[in-house]
Parts: structure tokens; C-alpha cells; sequence
């Protein structure tokens, strides 16, 4: 009897450690970034591209614009096909063949036509419209344009020259020019934004 009376001491101590155990435990602690709602960080506003104060936008070039001290006019537009940039207020604006510049100072002169009182504006060009290259390459097609683009680095875009390729000549079509010409292909020629380069076939 006395041995049972132990036994049963030692279980019932043995208990009452364990709830003083689960007692003192503190609960798991979550870390701040999975609480739900918590604020995540904005993705970075796009870099503008190194465009010259002269270049001439055209259709599919993507701009950013800043009225200062207005936020909601200020965004993100791509010149459309008819050669406008669709405005907030003031509606089509026209874009190509001209600078950014001159859009910003067209911009300005709608607005304070009864809108802001002393706009200021600003154009930052983000992306330059693509060009496209034809003929005997591996993957002809429509392609994103980078400043300082060489054909011969078009080329490769395309995933290089096929077998029957003319490595020496390319027919180029500049961007609103009615005629192509055919041109020389030397390791500095440069392509400009909505080129058309085809290359021909080699007489064997």
C-alpha cells in the first residue's frame, strides 16, 4: 500500500511540473512581415532612357510626365498611332516628330488655358520605340531598342544570320522615310528607334 501511495505521489508531481511548463511557455511570435496587411514597398519608378535633347518622339515611345505640384496629371503615356499622347483635361496632344520639349511646352500652354494657374512640366522618355528586323536571320521580328544599337548586335538579338545570309549588305528603312536604302554593314553601324533592317540573300 505504502508503495502504491508513492507511486502515485511521484505521477502527480510529475503533472503538476508539466502544467507549470506549459504555463510559463510564451506563445510563438510572429515576425512583422507576415502580418497580413502589412506595408509592402512600392516598385522603383522606371529609369528614363539617354535620349538627346533633339530626339523626335514617335508612335509607341513611352514617356513620363510631371506637371510640378500636380500628381494626378502626372504619369506614364505611350504615344499612340495617330501620333498623340492622350492628356488628363486637356486631351490629344501631338507627339511625333517632335521633342520632349516641345511636348512639355505644348502641355504647359494647354493647361493654363483655364486649368493651372503657372504650370510647369517635365518629360523624361522611358522607352524608345522597338525596330524590326527581317529576312534571313533566325528569329526575324520586333525587337526592343537600346541606345547605341549596332545591326550587328540586332543581328544577334535575332539569334544571328542564317546559312544563305548576305553578311555584307542590309536594306534599312529609317522610320518615316518613304524609300530604304541599301547600306554596307560594317561593325559601327548604328540603328535607330523604328528601323526596319531586312537581310538578303547571298549570290552564291
Amino acid at each position: 500500500m505504502t508503495v502504491l501511495k508513492n507511486r502515485l505521489g511521484l505521477i502527480g508531481a510529475a503533472l503538476a511540473v508539466g502544467w507549470c511548463g506549459l504555463a510559463g511557455a510564451q506563445a510563438p511570435r510572429i515576425a512583422p512581415e507576415s502580418v497580413v496587411g502589412a506595408p509592402v514597398a512600392s516598385a522603383p519608378a522606371a529609369a528614363p532612357v539617354v535620349a538627346s535633347e533633339d530626339y523626335q518622339l514617335g508612335v509607341a515611345d513611352k514617356v513620363r510626365v510631371i506637371v510640378f505640384n500636380e500628381p494626378t496629371l502626372s504619369g506614364e503615356f505611350v504615344v499612340g498611332a495617330n501620333g498623340m499622347l492622350s492628356f488628363p483635361l486637356v486631351g490629344d496632344i501631338a507627339a511625333t516628330g517632335l521633342t520632349s520639349g516641345q511636348v512639355a511646352r505644348a502641355i504647359e500652354a494647354k493647361l493654363r488655358d483655364g486649368y493651372v494657374l503657372n504650370p510647369s512640366v517635365s518629360i523624361d522618355v522611358l522607352t524608345l520605340r522597338p525596330f524590326y528586323i527581317l529576312g534571313e536571320v533566325n528569329k526575324p521580328g520586333e525587337y526592343p531598342y537600346s541606345s547605341g544599337l549596332t545591326v550587328d548586335a540586332a543581328v544577334a538579338m535575332a539569334q544571328g544570320y542564317t546559312y544563305r545570309a548576305d553578311k555584307r549588305r542590309a536594306i534599312i528603312l529609317h522610320k518615316g522615310e518613304a524609300r530604304a536604302a541599301k547600306v554596307e554593314l560594317t561593325p559601327d553601324l548604328r540603328v535607330a528607334p523604328g528601323d526596319t533592317i531586312r537581310i538578303g540573300e547571298r549570290h552564291w
